[in-house]
């Protein structure tokens, strides 16, 4: 079998006999005020983080999410945009797609708000999404590109970007890795499968979302999310596994290249009440303004302004 087929076989498993804890990372899923998640949905919360960023849900808008999993996430997206065909679920595993109708059935009963018609689920793959050029406003995926090759990555995102309407968004939820993971763990078809062998690096990861084309990248969330040990995994040493979350904009990437929020803030600190560098970034002294890495870099030259490290975490506003 080919890996992917590899893959579909495994999720063909899981989705008839769940597995709890795979993918996920240890904590509950998003919260909503009146939204009440089926347990066999949770279960099945087969992601490495969220791609359920409220502030990016705003305008009921039509959102693309591709491999629906147990459902968990295709929900919590109707909660926002509560249409028919609000939520278009891609699925190509037949199991899953059946488990997932089942638990939104479920979910009809324990949330007065929840229609069926809000998700429609829908068999297709990622390299081929069954939707038009340009149609949807938010394309989502968790704990499922990291899967691909990098040469299907490529093709994955090529059909997300063409998906997208001009300024759409991207969310991403994929496991990354610290150090490049070795020849013999990336073969191993069902650890790619379990999202255990197939991540990228960070530098790796953001290349290929700013050669798909996308202008602007933003970290929502990073940190731990598996330790491969010596033993089990045949490693010199411990290899660290982190959970990114991402949320790539569909606009056009700048001159000087993609702008990549990273939670880092520049501090003017000089004699002036402000610092105006004639490019668009004005800082009032003492307060930090988020900027950009790109930016950041720039700034840094300048001895009076003190730029602050990345907290891998960034939800908007500064300036790039």
């Amino acid at each position: 079998m080919t890996y992917l087929e590899t893959t579909a076989k495994f999720y063909s498993e899981v989705a008839q006999t769940p597995e709890v804890g795979l993918c996920c990372v240890q904590s509950s899923s998003l919260q909503l005020p009146g939204l009440k998640i089926p347990c066999k949905m949770q279960e099945m919360n087969y992601g490495c983080g969220t791609t359920v960023h409220p502030n990016e849900l705003a305008n009921n808008p039509t959102v693309l999410y591709v491999g629906v999993g147990g459902g968990l996430e295709a929900l919590q997206f109707a909660y926002f945009s509560r249409h028919q065909g609000g939520v278009i679920a891609v699925e190509p595993v037949e199991a899953m797609r059946n488990v997932a109708r089942e638990n939104l059935k479920q979910a009809t009963t324990l949330n007065d708000w929840f229609q069926e018609e809000f998700v429609e689920i829908r068999e297709g793959d990622a390299f081929n999404l069954p939707v038009a050029d340009e149609s949807v406003d938010l394309v989502a995926q968790n704990c499922l590109f990291n899967i691909f090759e990098p040469q299907d990555l490529a093709k994955a995102l090529k059909e997300v970007y063409r998906v997208l309407k001009p300024g759409g968004k991207l969310l991403m939820s994929d496991p990354i890795a610290t150090q490049p993971i070795p020849s013999h763990l990336r073969q191993d078809e069902r650890l790619r499968a379990m999202c255990l062998s197939g991540a990228l690096t960070y530098n790796q990861y953001i290349k290929h979302l700013i050669d798909t084309g996308f202008g602007q990248v933003e970290i929502r969330t990073r940190r731990p999310y598996r330790l491969l040990d010596t033993n089990s995994y045949q490693l010199e040493k411990p290899l660290l596994l982190e959970s990114l979350d991402t949320v790539s904009f569909k606009v056009p990437i700048a001159d000087d290249g993609a702008c990549i929020f990273t939670g880092k803030t520049a501090i003017y600190h000089g004699d002036l009440d402000h610092f105006d560098d004639n490019a668009g970034h004005i800082l009032t002294k003492g307060v930090p303004a988020s900027v950009c890495d790109k930016t950041a870099a720039k700034l840094n030259k300048f001895s009076d302004i003190y730029i602050t490290d990345s907290t891998w975490h960034y939800d908007g506003g500064g300036c790039c």
